[in-house]
């Protein structure tokens, strides 16, 4: 399922958001401008990698930054246009009403608190692996959290491919988004090269920030 759109306008204009997708579109320019060779020793320097996050010790080559602070630099670096445009995607639909909610500053905040949440939930799960872990959807999966509970019934215009069947199909986002979030649950049952402790991580992390943030108080 790929959703398109969600019938559930904002009433503010969403500096945030689009301002996080900008700097995500102009990262990845660059890693294309500079060649593969350079964009994967780029990825290396960036990379949230749990082991040097765990025992603060590089895997070379070294990161510009000491290791516990690849988690914030991870979030803005993506390994494709599929792995930058899906979740540029979700950010686009879901993030300008969470934004909307929060306001502008606490936004923020809640962005960068989902994807460190969720990196450290991965680190947590596998500490000693040197894979480097890059992109936003840990920070994405906590705006998904926090929209689940603030919106349940919005709709969201999903296109659903059933084998040769391809429809558009509005689907509350309650159901589209507990379904995304069952196949995160699945996906770390069977492993793979995806970090889905982190995308539980940050879902979670969004679900329970919503909570304790007072979503009725504008923060500018």
């Amino acid at each position: 399922m790929i959703p398109l759109k969600d019938d559930n306008p904002s009433s503010t204009f969403p500096f945030v958001t689009i301002a996080i997708i900008a700097v995500d579109v102009a990262v990845f320019i660059y890693q294309l401008a500079i060649g593969n060779e350079a964009n994967e020793v780029f990825i290396y320097r960036t990379a949230a990698i749990p082991y040097e996050v765990v025992n603060f010790a590089d895997v070379l080559p070294p990161a510009y930054l000491p290791p516990p602070f690849t988690i914030l630099t991870s979030i803005f670096v993506h390994g494709g246009v599929l792995h930058l445009g899906g979740n540029m995607l979700f950010l686009w639909i879901f993030g300008d009403n969470v934004e909307d909610t929060l306001g502008h500053i606490l936004f923020i905040v809640f962005y960068l608190v989902a994807g460190v949440s969720a990196a450290l939930a991965q680190i947590l799960m596998n500490a000693a692996s040197v894979t480097p872990m890059i992109g936003a959807s840990g920070a994405i999966a906590g705006v998904l959290g926090a929209y689940i509970l603030l919106f349940p019934k919005a709709k969201v215009n999903t296109l659903v491919f059933l084998g040769l069947f391809v429809s558009i199909v509005r689907i509350p986002a309650v159901f589209f988004l507990g379904f995304w979030f069952l196949i995160q649950i699945l996906g770390a049952g069977a492993g793979g090269g995806i970090a889905w402790y982190a995308h539980i991580g940050g879902f979670a992390a969004g679900m329970l920030m919503i909570l304790a943030f007072n979503p009725k108080r504008r923060w500018y």
